[in-house]
């Protein structure tokens, strides 16, 4: 075990390798889930007779899932440890990433059919069952994905809390989370590609299997930061710059610290605070992530197997990408010009990023008034849609800090994992509210502000989540309106 004390030793920077690390995983988490939202409508829904109403359920599942197993995932974490915890939970994830591949089997087994194309082609009663079965084969398998995936945020909050001091948190946190943007960015450029030329399940399970690569390397790379062979005392000093003297004096191992009751979590304000803020602002990132291949191709009939489609998805997550990473440095800026404390320093960086979603209020009109452009009309909301996007990250990365900043580490990954549930849950309302509206615009050819039909639709959710942030952010404020750091008993 590496001693803490005072040396001029040149200081390690192992922290960075386990942070791009926490990178990897965020991006293989976001890639496994964007396979079917860049399958669905142009591969899988012709074969299994899917409408919207279909595709929102099996979404809500997902996302109601997530959000119960998130509630537990964080206690989990905090009983597993970090090492074993991120483990589990990549592995679970990614087995279930590789089920979907099986549903299409299931189904045809199910309906007595031989073939993809004999499942394209029924008609009637039994194209019926074929979406139901079908459907629930891939709530099956999503069940399992969401089960898995409950555990990367918690299990990476609570090594950025082992592995960082605080000012730095939010950077460390913006950079690993920065792998959902990049997961994001190189799905549309791959996923479509496997599935157009190998099939929709062999996209599932060439994404799937990349989880079980992350887990070899994590077994030889991670251990806390005292214990790994990587880390001098040097950087020891840095990672713990936030103890008291007294803590420095008489280190005592995570495994060793009070834990916090899990009932006792529910007790606090500031657990409220990240809960509500999670609500609101979730289900945008995941409304988009799952949604904006079926709206290019419904509102400008652009397929994501397309060159144009795959320029469009790919800028989106590249400005998301790029503009992101540095919404977590923000708040360092603050707290260095004013010296005030990082809750603060956070919430006041918040307050800026929830203005940016705004934009996407412009969307849709400004989409249409650039009709004449035809297809590349997508360009104008696409970009509108990835500055809101870029601003959902870098509230992202500082919501989650906001947790470090207040409650013990112990505590960490339990209320990670509360505050996942609570975007879970909002998730789970916007993506079965929204698939059920589409379908419904389209049927009853509803009219929203000019717009008619599924734009209509689309248009009344745009508006949703344009306000979300600044909503969250002043629940948040007026539940926890300055630094109250959380003590156990």
């Amino acid at each position: 075990m590496n001693a803490v004390k005072k040396t001029t030793e040149k200081m390690t920077n192992y922290r960075w390798t386990i942070c791009a690390m926490l990178f990897f995983a965020t991006t293989i988490n976001y890639l496994d889930r964007q396979v079917l939202s860049l399958t669905w409508d142009e591969f899988i829904k012709p074969e299994f007779h899917w409408n919207e109403e279909h595709y929102g359920n099996i979404t809500a599942v997902f996302s109601i899932v997530y959000a119960i197993c998130m509630l537990f995932a964080g206690r989990f974490i905090d009983w597993m440890g970090s090492k074993k915890g991120f483990l589990w939970a990549i592995g679970v994830w990614s087995v279930g990433a590789c089920l979907h591949a099986l549903c299409g089997v299931v189904t045809e087994a199910w309906v007595g059919l031989g073939s993809a194309a004999e499942l394209a082609k029924a008609t009637g009663d039994v194209a019926v069952v074929i979406s139901t079965v079908s459907m629930y084969c891939f709530i099956a398998a999503r069940c399992v994905l969401a089960l898995g995936e409950a555990g990367n945020f918690p299990a990476a909050i609570k090594v950025t809390a082992e592995y960082f001091p605080k000012k730095d948190r939010a950077f460390a946190t913006s950079i690993f989370n920065s792998g959902a943007s990049i997961g994001a960015l190189a799905a549309p450029l791959t996923i479509p590609i496997l599935a157009k030329h190998w099939g929709w399940e062999m996209a599932f399970i060439v994404i799937g299997a990349l989880g079980f690569i992350w887990m070899a390397f994590w077994v030889f790379m991670y251990d806390s930061p005292r214990k790994s062979k990587h880390v001098n005392a040097a950087e020891i000093e840095y990672i713990e710059q936030d103890k008291d003297e007294a803590s420095q004096e008489t280190t005592v191992e995570e495994t060793e610290e009070k834990k916090m009751p899990f009932w006792q979590c529910f007790s606090y304000k500031q657990t409220w605070a990240f809960a509500f803020g999670k609500f609101m602002t979730d289900g945008v990132w995941w409304f988009f992530l799952f949604w904006i291949p079926s709206y290019l191709n419904t509102q400008f009939e652009i397929k994501t197997s397309e060159g144009l489609g795959m320029a469009l998805i790919f800028t989106l997550y590249a400005i998301v990408t790029i503009l992101s990473i540095y919404g977590g440095k923000l708040p360092t800026i603050f707290i260095k010009r004013s010296g005030s404390d990082p809750y603060a320093a956070r919430m006041k960086a918040m307050l800026i990023f929830a203005f940016f979603p705004l934009l996407v209020l412009f969307a849709q009109p400004l989409g249409i008034y650039f009709a004449d452009w035809g297809k590349h009309a997508a360009w104008i909301p696409v970009i509108l849609i990835a500055i809101g996007c870029s601003a959902h990250q870098a509230w992202s990365a500082n919501i989650f800090s906001t947790v470090g900043d207040m409650f013990p580490k112990s505590a960490i990954a339990s209320i990670t994992g509360i505050g996942g549930m609570a975007g879970g849950i909002g998730s789970m309302l916007l993506q079965k509210g929204a698939g059920n509206l589409f379908v419904y615009a389209d049927e009853a050819q509803m009219t929203f502000f000019g717009f008619q039909g599924k734009p209509a639709g689309y248009f009344i959710v745009f508006c949703i989540c344009a306000v979300a942030y600044l909503i969250g952010w002043v629940v948040m404020k007026s539940l926890v309106p300055k630094y109250s750091p959380i003590t156990i008993d």
